[in-house]
């Protein structure tokens, strides 16, 4: 049996660790090398850099961290956020990350996948998906969850599969944030669409609500505010998990 992941997030903006509430009011939350080795050090299984900027200049300052992590870091870690040719994607990979993972770029190009799975492996290609509740459902959104795509969870899903994907990382705008518990039902529609390995993220405020999320079928689950600010401990978390049935290292 795989071992579920904790999966710490740091939201990244120029060489500083920021969050917020549903994708604003950033906060600063420290040094993007520190906080990884901090983390590595309290047992994460897997750490996400996020560059929220997405400019030119703050993607070559992406690929300088990706290298710099590299040198401290020995769990996996991926790197994203404007991620938008192939180039990028390549340099970032021989910078040291272990993933890249795209989202808005996918949407509106999605073959950028399908070469991006070709030239770097499947195992290293994540798609972000971002949604919120809609008519009954979840609608995917880009541009840092601003803008509507139209497009159905549970569609997108499946043809990131098909394009050659190795994982999803699914994040709640809705919960994004807000401690209130990670969305398992967008977790189960998009469980049920897809056999890609799923990484939930959005609304982590409790120990239980990674318990909940793992029980509902996730294969790891991101926090990001419940960890900067000291909620609890990832060892703790990964005692609680264990406790209750939950394989994971410890």
């Amino acid at each position: 049996m795989l071992a579920k992941r904790v999966v710490v997030a740091l939201d990244v903006a120029g060489r500083r660790v920021v969050k917020g509430i549903r994708f604003r009011g950033l906060r600063d939350a420290g040094d993007p090398v520190e906080l990884a080795r901090h983390y590595e050090e309290q047992g994460a299984d897997e750490v996400v850099f996020l560059d929220i900027t997405a400019s030119r200049e703050s993607r070559e300052t992406m690929v300088a961290l990706a290298k710099a992590v590299a040198e401290v870091l020995t769990v996996p870690f991926m790197v994203g956020g404007g991620i938008g040719d192939l180039v990028t994607a390549v340099n970032i990979i021989r910078s040291g990350a272990d993933k890249v993972f795209v989202n808005t770029a996918a949407v509106r190009n999605p073959e950028l996948l399908r070469d991006m799975a070709r030239t770097i492996g499947s195992s290293n290609v994540v798609c972000a998906i971002d949604a919120k509740r809609a008519g009954g459902g979840y609608e995917v959104f880009v541009a840092g969850g601003t803008a509507p795509t139209g497009l159905k969870l549970e569609d997108w899903a499946r043809r990131v599969e098909d394009l050659g994907a190795g994982e999803i990382m699914l994040t709640s705008i809705d919960r994004d944030g807000t401690g209130q518990g990670f969305d398992t039902g967008m977790l189960t529609a998009a469980r049920e669409a897809t056999s890609l390995p799923i990484i939930i993220s959005g609304g982590a405020g409790t120990m239980e609500h990674f318990l909940d999320a793992f029980r509902a079928g996730a294969d790891a689950a991101l926090g990001a505010s419940v960890f900067h600010y000291s909620r609890f401990s990832i060892g703790d978390l990964k005692e609680y998990l264990w406790r209750n049935g939950i394989h994971v290292r410890r």
